[in-house]
């Protein structure tokens, strides 16, 4: 685990500008910087950088956040990961508190092992006619050989001796590239194979796939799970795809490493393949990162039907309202390389956008093929078989239109399905309840937290017994707890990174906008102080009325006690 005072005072070290600027280029704009949203479409640029207060604002789709939030949205990195690679980049070491799980640490050596012999494989590509041939066979050219970093393994029991003076060093073990038997001797893990290096997002070699270059099994042979590499979070040819995933609005999940090579041969560059394992709830968190649409792509045999249901019961928990995730499923004769090359890239493409089935109606085909709906059995077996599947949504809208149609073919109600299921009902209509004046209503509570948003510091004024009500007020308390617990030090970034992913999220969010929106002359102080002394004028008026009513409305209906409180209220006033 990440220490939260390293996180603050990473953010502290970064400049969020220098940040986002190694991907988008950001314009001048008075106090903050423009550009086009690198996370939609749009011709004007709405997207906002404050290097004042160290965070992002999308005027446009919304998107927010801090550096670490950035990397995190537009390289499809995990948290730890975001943070590591901006700490590499400016030369700091990530420390990590003790946990329960054990710790992977990876030596930088080992990624220096790793591009050895890529490049020692990429050389004996060049030497070795019959791979050549191989790749050519297949519609590969040079290029795109190239681009992927395609080589090959040559055929021998300890090739690698050649290029490692200790063939014995443990970095061979450890990365997968060696395999050690019972009585200690090694030998190449890959051997008379076509190699086709694994790189992750930050474009370090981190494993390999081989494939056969003839019959053989297995066809393809992946490097083990290392400190490097775990096959259940990577995807291969992410790192090439990340552009043109952006650019296309959509991300194609394959089922093998000659796919992604042959699509993008063909002009089809935003494909991306698991690494022989189903994909997992990591590979669609990493691609709905990236994107608002993945598609599937898997053979129509018996083996591609199976991948695609797995893929879509990892999916449900990740569902996101708004983003698309449909499955195409290909003649059976078929795979992704074979029919791009005999029915061209605009055939495939046509495929892609018009024959593959959004998730729901996927699972609503698949459900109700296993059972008669004709009969009562046979609709109480559908509502069984869908309770998993539809109890793992947390997606609001998807949850809600997915239950409709479930009871509908089971020819119940929605109520009657959620109380069979034991679920909590969702897209229940909301009973009006009539608004109340909040008791102690704090004028300007919103123009207050947008102050303590951006100069937290300020939060030092207000009393130590301070509190207030209203449609922000939550969000105001839980961020000046939060600012007394770092002792009133934490910085804009720090805060909006706190409360990522938490139900203040959103209102923090509007804030930020807000702020975006100061002119560079806007006195953040005097605005703060002005909102203090008017709820304190504010509660000075409402004690006084609440006296006088208690007195009957006369002052002389009042104690002793009371008229001296009396007198110092409106001696405030």
């Amino acid at each position: 685990m990440i220490p939260k005072s390293f996180i603050q005072d990473l953010l502290n070290r970064l400049d969020i500008v220098d940040v986002i600027e190694r991907y988008v280029p950001l314009k001048k704009a008075g106090a903050n910087y423009v550009a086009c949203c690198p996370f939609h479409n749009e011709k004007s640029p709405s997207f906002t950088v404050s290097q004042s207060k160290q965070f992002y604002h999308c005027f446009g789709c919304g998107a927010h956040g801090t550096a670490i939030g950035f990397a995190m949205e537009h390289a499809g990195l995990s948290f730890v990961d975001a943070v590591e690679e901006l700490a590499r980049g400016i030369g700091v070491t990530v420390p990590h508190e003790a946990t329960t799980q054990v710790q992977h640490k990876v030596a930088p050596d080992l990624y220096e092992v790793m591009q050895s012999a890529t490049r020692y494989y990429r050389d004996q590509l060049k030497q070795s006619p019959r791979a050549i041939e191989y790749l050519k066979r297949r519609g590969l050219s040079g290029e795109i050989a190239a681009k992927f970093g395609v080589g090959y393994a040559p055929d021998g029991w300890q090739n690698l001796e050649s290029i490692f003076l200790n063939y014995q060093d443990a970095s061979l073990l450890e990365t997968g590239l060696v395999i050690e038997n019972g009585e200690g001797k090694r030998y190449d893990r890959f051997r008379d194979r076509i190699m086709f290096p694994i790189i992750n997002v930050r474009g370090q070699v981190i494993g390999f796939g081989g494939r056969v270059l003839d019959k053989g099994e297995p066809k393809y042979l992946n490097s083990p799970e290392t400190p490097l590499f775990e096959k259940g979070r990577e995807l291969y040819g992410l790192f090439q795809a990340q552009k043109a995933i952006r650019a296309e609005k959509m991300a194609l999940v394959v089922e093998g490493y000659m796919d992604v090579v042959a699509l993008a041969q063909l002009g089809v560059e935003y494909a991306v393949a698991t690494l022989g394992t189903a994909t997992t709830p990591f590979h669609i968190q990493k691609l709905l990162r990236l994107t608002e649409q993945v598609v599937f792509c898997f053979d129509g045999d018996l083996a591609g039907r199976r991948a695609a249901w797995r893929a879509l019961e990892n999916a449900l928990p990740q569902l996101q309202d708004g983003k698309q995730l449909r499955f195409l499923f290909l003649p059976p004769e078929h795979d992704p390389d074979s029919y791009i090359r005999e029915h061209g890239k605009e055939a495939f493409e046509h495929l892609l956008g018009e024959e593959a089935l959004p998730l729901s109606g996927y699972l609503l085909r698949e459900l109700s093929s296993q059972v008669d709906l004709k009969t009562q059995e046979g609709r109480s077996a559908l509502l069984e078989h869908a309770k998993p599947l539809l109890t793992a949504i947390t997606a609001p809208t998807t949850a809600l239109m997915l239950r409709k149609e479930v009871a509908a073919l089971a020819g119940i109600t929605q109520t009657e399905l959620e109380g069979l299921y034991a679920i909590k009902p969702v897209g229940a209509p909301m009973r009006r309840v009539p608004q109340k004046a909040p008791r102690n209503g704090f004028p300007g509570l919103r123009a207050l937290l947008r102050c303590l948003l951006a100069k937290p510091e300020l939060a030092r004024d207000l009393p130590v017994e301070w509190s207030v009500e209203g449609s922000e007020a939550a969000t105001v308390t839980a961020l000046v707890e939060y600012l007394r617990e770092q002792d009133f030090l934490a910085g804009t970034a720090a805060i909006i990174q706190q409360f990522q992913g938490t139900p203040h999220e959103a209102v923090l969010a509007s804030a930020e906008a807000d702020i975006m929106q100061w002119g560079d002359d806007f006195d953040v102080s005097a605005e703060f102080h002005g909102i203090l002394a008017k709820q304190r004028g504010e509660q000075c008026k409402l004690e006084l009325q609440a006296l006088l009513a208690k007195a009957g409305g006369s002052v002389l209906g009042l104690n002793e006690q009371e008229r001296e409180r009396y007198r110092q209220l409106q001696s405030r006033g």
